[in-house]
């Protein structure tokens, strides 16, 4: 059985666990720090995730893994072959005898260099949000190949990232039952369906109003993520703007109309603040650059049955010289075109159902009740 040394994200030990499916604390035997001589490990530049490089002198401080199982290894080239990385033989040091290891090495150079790589950072920053998408990706090796599974990486860390959120921006409970532990038991996880989104059917039961405790119930979950909707506002002129795309839900309903008004909007990325998605997203699907933004309501979409949630913001801009055209990222398959409208035209098609988009109507009818104050400023 061979040995591997880890250098980087892997040397987080509950990243590992994750990879490898074992429970916490089951490695611990098997592991021993280690080095690797004349190498050193950066931040590869502008990204969550270290890269290595050949320095003479320096040593690449990381982690051996003995006795690895053939599936072991077979889980590990799922989970890293996606980065370009192979296997290689490297010798390491350690604080007995030097050992014969297999390293996950670069095939190629052509990444940035950033700062000296400091695993305790990356924890703090990254740890959690990694080890969630970890177990993501290796429960899909069945249903995707490594690269695949590679693409959907990101997403599957913006997931986390909004259960990060979540729990950060907690809404306040002045009228509402508080919750305590214990209150919601979740007994069960079916496999469900895993991909770009989840469906996730569980088994719970929770603390009832009365004080008791609810039978057995089974449900489905639509596990989606946190997005950044921005609706541009022209105080001077009264005007807004608004996109406009075809849309997969009124599709699948059958409805004859399937392309929708909608504010500017898009997932927020793993560690990205709400504001920046909307920021970038105004750029990507209307070519408009905002500055402030100013925040209107931060609501879930269906909390039924979705994860999904919305952060809203209302950008001030001048919309004067703006100049409707199509935009989208291609990468994406996206087909936008934009309208500047102006606000009393928006809230009759509101009226005449032309605007039918729920996240769109909130916003508007948010501006109608500030719009006296957003005018008065202009």
């Amino acid at each position: 059985m061979p040995t591997l040394f880890f250098y980087g994200t892997l040397c987080h030990i509950p990243l590992l666990e994750a990879v490898l499916g074992v429970a916490s604390g089951a490695l611990s035997d098997r592991l021993r720090p280690g080095a690797l001589a004349d190498h050193a490990v950066f931040w590869v530049k502008d990204q969550p995730y270290p890269m290595i490089e050949k320095a003479l002198g320096s040593s690449a401080v990381g982690v051996l893994l003995h006795a690895v199982t053939e599936d072991e290894e077979e889980r590990l080239r799922y989970y890293e072959g996606a980065f370009s990385y192979h296997l290689s033989e490297v010798t390491i040091r350690t604080d007995f005898d030097p050992v014969t290891a297999l390293c996950f090495y670069p095939m190629s150079q052509d990444q940035m260099r950033g700062t000296d790589w400091v695993l305790a950072d990356w924890v703090r920053g990254w740890g959690e949000m990694a080890v969630g998408a970890a177990r993501d990706v290796m429960a899909r090796r069945a249903r995707y190949d490594a690269d695949t599974a590679s693409n959907l990486r990101p997403f599957l860390m913006a997931r986390h990232w909004s259960r990060m959120i979540a729990r950060r921006d907690a809404g306040q409970t002045t009228r509402r039952y508080r919750r305590a532990d214990g209150d919601v038991t979740v007994h069960k996880r079916e496999e469900g369906y895993r991909g770009f989104f989840e469906l996730a059917e569980f088994q719970f039961d929770h603390k009832r109003f009365d004080g008791t405790r609810s039978r057995g119930v089974t449900r489905e979950a639509f596990l989606a993520f946190d997005a950044a909707l921005v609706l541009p506002y022209d105080p001077a002129t009264d005007h807004i703007l608004l996109i406009e795309q075809l849309r997969f839900g009124p599709l699948w309903r059958d409805d004859p109309q399937p392309w929708v008004f909608e504010p500017i909007a898009g997932l927020v990325d793993a560690g990205e603040d709400p504001a920046d998605t909307a920021r970038r997203e105004a750029m990507e699907e209307s070519g408009l650059k905002l500055g402030d933004l100013e925040p209107m309501v931060q609501v879930y979409a269906s909390p039924g049955y979705s994860t999904e949630f919305f952060h809203c913001f209302l950008g001030v801009v001048d919309l004067s010289e703006f100049t409707a055209s199509s935009n989208g990222l291609a990468s994406e398959h996206e087909d936008i075109r934009s309208h500047v409208l102006p606000f009393e035209t928006a809230m009759g098609l509101v009226q005449s159902g032309e605007i039918n988009a729920g996240p769109l109507i909130m916003m508007l009818y948010w501006l109608g009740a500030e719009r006296g104050r957003l005018r008065a400023s202009a």
